[in-house]
């Protein structure tokens, strides 16, 4: 496209792509778990829906902004590649700032305990079911937008949710935090 936006580009970008800005970030951050990395994730959707605006129907702009967003995680993934270290000093400097920090005196707390176990299990989880936990559990995502962002089925979201679900409610159990029997 060649000149400047018209109005009609900055009516259409503030009519469908801002009332959805929230959605984009809290995927983001569920795709990446860094806030940092939605952010910069975002900001490239958003650069990507600007230029495209001019051809988008106007329907179902929530989905079409997901996908813009999958497709740019799926392409900044492929441009990412391993580092590679001359020396062994410069690779060791490096691990030592990668480091993650000592954990905080509030962490040991005995009522952390909880909170510990369901992010272990969480962690715990392949990554195609850890995503959709997060998606839907912790960012309140419906089953449709999860699929949407996500590029699945809405039907496997409900079964890959079901199956997270059971193994983190099996390790509570497991670790004495949740009854057996109960029900999160």
């Amino acid at each position: 496209m060649s000149g400047a936006p018209s109005g009609q580009q900055h009516s259409a970008f503030h009519e469908h792509v801002v009332p959805q800005i929230d959605v984009l970030y809290r995927v983001a951050l569920a795709m990446t778990g860094q806030p940092a990395d939605a952010e910069d994730l975002v900001q490239d959707t958003l650069v990507r829906a600007f230029r495209a605006i001019a051809r988008f129907d106007g329907a179902h702009p929530r989905a079409w902004l997901l996908t813009i967003l999958r497709n740019t995680h799926i392409n900044r993934g492929r441009r990412q590649r391993p580092v590679l270290f001359a020396d062994s000093e410069h690779a060791a400097r490096a691990l030592d700032l990668a480091a993650p920090p000592a954990p905080a005196a509030e962490e040991v707390v005995v009522g952390e305990l909880f909170e510990a176990v369901v992010a272990d299990a969480l962690a715990g989880l392949p990554d195609k079911h850890r995503a959709v936990v997060t998606l839907v559990d912790i960012q309140g995502l419906s089953y449709q937008q999860a699929a949407d962002a996500l590029g699945i089925p809405r039907g496997t979201v409900m079964s890959r949710l079901h199956r997270a679900r059971a193994r983190i409610r099996g390790q509570l159990v497991s670790a004495g935090s949740l009854p057996a029997g109960r029900s999160m």
